[in-house]
């Protein structure tokens, strides 16, 4: 599979894509409340497209330990403004990030090509609502809710379970009608593991290279460089674009970053070192 068709706009998939992360929230923990006003998300949009992002990822509710829900209706105010001008001022396909069915279906009905849920499909009405919605999905692996996530999260065997459960939502998915090519699949780093947990999840990545589909590798600023080098949210760019550079190394098609720019240099770097790694597909080595 070299491109993903979202609603209409392909997001290519023969190199390592971009993922720009646009949170319209007031407490994601990176840039909770920067983006909220419309005016301000679509310019940031607009700044990522520039800088080489292959895909937008919009999200209307924090996924951050410890964080509240918040109202479909809320989410919906939030979120659909900002994917109706992205969708009218950029090419790129535009991602919603959201596990409720009526936020997925909204959004869809404003733009968005790609649905990105941390719960994997598994909140009530989203496994139907994706399979009607025709468009790729990309099932998220997390250990417990986000308020409690990283409570104390345990594994036997970290590599092994995410995979056991990234292949039982893929099955389901499937039997809901979802055909293999529109899933994504996402080793959730940061969502209910510790510190060691995120880095053998690192280290075994090609390991879900088995279930076939584009691996997602979200690893931007997270806590894990915090704890492992102990820099302020505000001080993790250079470690954050080398995180990418490794997961794409380890067989990650996307990743999902706040720095678009600096990735996007760091990888093609990667590419022109590694040309032969660019163009081959990496599901079915």
């Amino acid at each position: 599979m070299t491109f993903l068709d979202c609603g209409g706009r392909k997001l290519d998939l023969s190199r390592p894509a971009v993922m720009g992360i646009l949170n319209v929230t007031p407490d994601s923990f990176s840039d909770g409340g920067v983006f909220l006003s419309p005016q301000k998300a679509v310019a940031q949009a607009l700044r990522m497209a520039e800088e080489g992002a292959d895909i937008i990822d919009i999200g209307g509710e924090s996924t951050r330990p410890g964080a509240r829900p918040v109202s479909a209706q809320e989410e919906i105010d939030r979120v659909v403004p900002v994917i109706a001008a992205v969708r009218e001022k950029t090419r790129l396909p535009i991602s919603i990030d959201t596990s409720k069915p009526g936020v997925m279906r909204a959004a869809v009905a404003a733009g968005a090509g790609f649905i990105n849920d941390v719960r994997a499909l598994r909140t009530e009405g989203t496994l139907e609502a994706a399979a009607e919605l025709n468009v790729p999905v990309c099932l998220m692996h997390m250990q417990g809710e986000p308020r409690t996530m990283q409570d104390d999260p345990r594994y036997a065997d970290v590599v092994g379970e995410v995979r056991d459960f990234l292949k039982e939502r893929r099955d389901a998915c499937m039997n809901a009608g979802i055909p293999a090519a529109r899933i994504v699949v996402d080793p959730g780093f940061g969502f209910g593991k510790t510190l060691e947990h995120n880095l053998e999840l690192l280290r075994g990545l090609k390991k879900l290279q088995s279930l076939g589909a584009p691996i997602l590798a979200g690893l931007s600023r997270k806590s894990m460089i915090g704890k492992a080098l102990g820099l302020p949210v505000e001080r993790r760019l250079h470690a954050s674009v080398a995180l990418a550079v490794m997961a794409v190394q380890n067989g990650a098609r996307i990743v999902r970053v706040h720095d678009v720019g600096p990735t996007v240099e760091a990888l093609r770097m990667w590419a022109a070192v590694y040309p032969e790694n660019v163009g081959r597909d990496h599901n079915h080595e």
